[in-house]
């Protein structure tokens, strides 16, 4: 299938002893994206590390720094959150970017045991830290009204009748689950979430990564209820070195042998499997994405950028993705890209 929708997803890296500027740094690329013509700009969200461990209060800074692109959340760990607080969070985040937010979530949480004490008061262990939560989060995002159809809540100003505020009712069709397993994918499907899939794929069946994730592709689309939108955005590490010097044609080629091994197997209980990443040139980097029987399923791609690399690294890889590998797969940019 031709591409329609090219995004990119970013860590927000940012030295331990400077976070400002690697956040503002991110910022910009952001603001690049949309200039070059992106339909998406994706930001992981990670506790404890160097980059952003709130994707929503990112988002809401870039909602004042874009003005067309998509701004997603890729993705929020939901064993650490309060389903209400953070559905208002992201309906605000919405509201400000005029509905273009695109909600992710995951279930999971790492880092939990250093973690999960300081977030959860009692034994934390006993609570639903997956689906469930994610599900809370998702009915407050509904804004159904709160009591019977006579309560009301009174504050300086006005009587109104209580749900979460502020109110963003196209949301819940922008939000996205990060599925990994069939398990994963059954329950986006039948909640009528949209289905983020990328470099991880785990589950009994196929040994290759394509071959799993095209069958958990072919699953959701078959068990998702008919009137919901069904996006399947497919990411991918692809690092077009094009308009790279040849230092870092050599840095690049050796990022990819240093993850190379992985790949090879599947790992563990779980049947993990890595996807190769895509460096090299455009021209072979299109090759292998036209051979890719995961990639053929879909119209939505998704850059996942590497951690650690460099804002002028990101911003090559972003304008050569763009100028070189997305239009040979059909893709059109959605503005007049910035000057070469």
């Amino acid at each position: 299938m031709p591409i329609s929708s090219l995004s990119f997803l970013t860590p927000g890296n940012y030295p331990d002893d400077d976070p400002y500027s690697g956040l503002e740094a991110t910022l910009r690329l952001f603001e690049y994206g949309e200039a070059e013509g992106y339909d998406g700009a994706w930001i992981r969200q990670r506790h404890l590390e160097h980059g952003v461990s709130s994707a929503a209060v990112f988002l809401s800074a870039a909602t004042q720094r874009t003005h067309r692109i998509e701004l997603g959340t890729g993705v929020i760990p939901i064993g650490y959150e309060n389903p209400f607080r953070l559905a208002e969070d992201l309906a605000t985040v919405d509201v400000l970017s005029r509905g273009r937010l695109q909600a992710g979530f995951s279930t999971g949480m790492p880092h939990a045991a250093l973690l999960a004490d300081l977030v959860h008061d009692g034994d934390w262990r006993e609570y639903d830290l997956s689906y469930g939560r994610i599900g809370r989060v998702l009915e407050n995002l509904r804004g159904e009204y709160l009591g019977g159809p006579d309560t009301v809540i009174r504050s300086p100003g006005a009587v109104q009748r209580p749900r979460l505020q502020p109110h963003s009712p196209g949301l819940l069709d922008r939000s996205w689950l990060g599925g990994t397993s069939p398990r994963s994918v059954r329950w986006a499907a039948r909640n009528g979430l949209n289905l983020l899939t990328g470099n991880i794929v785990q589950g009994e069946g196929p040994d290759a990564h394509a071959d799993q994730q095209r069958e958990q592709i072919a699953l959701y689309r078959d068990l998702l209820p008919p009137g919901r939108p069904g996006r399947v955005a497919l990411g991918r590490v692809i690092v077009p070195f094009d308009g790279a010097a040849a230092a870092t044609r050599r840095r690049y080629r050796e990022y990819e042998a240093s993850r190379h091994e992985r790949t090879l197997t599947v790992h563990g209980e779980q049947r993990v499997r890595f996807a190769p990443d895509l460096v090299g040139p455009s021209e072979e980097i299109v090759d292998r994405l036209r051979a890719d029987i995961a990639a053929a399923e879909v119209t939505e791609l998704r850059l996942e950028l590497p951690y650690e690399f460099s804002e002028h690294d990101y911003r090559q890889i972003l304008h050569d993705a763009r100028a070189l590998v997305a239009p040979a797969l059909g893709w059109r940019p959605a503005t007049v890209p910035i000057a070469d």
